[in-house]
């Protein structure tokens, strides 16, 4: 969504395309096999692969506005404070 809206602001038309991701994942700590085993993603790739008439340049230029303007991205790239609470009642 941000790279098309991206391309739209910079004025790059784009035909179409797909986003391709993938990551590295050790189920065993998700599944509490291993207490050892990491829970999460250790790493993942992005791909888009669009349909567009942009030189290499514009390409570059799009891919990084991309990073920079996409919540997801950002939020996986520089992680926020996180918390968490367990609210509940006493019968």
């Amino acid at each position: 969504m941000t790279l098309r809206a991206v391309s739209t602001s910079l004025g790059i038309a784009v035909e179409g395309g797909t986003v391709h991701a993938e990551g590295d994942l050790d189920f065993r700590g998700t599944l509490a096999v291993d207490r050892d085993a990491p829970v999460g993603f250790r790493a993942i790739r992005l791909r888009f692969d669009r349909r567009t008439e942009a030189d290499e340049e514009e390409l570059a230029t799009l891919l990084k506005l991309t990073e920079r303007y996409c919540v997801v991205f950002q939020t996986l790239a520089r992680p926020p404070e996180l918390t968490a609470v367990v609210a509940g009642t006493t019968a």
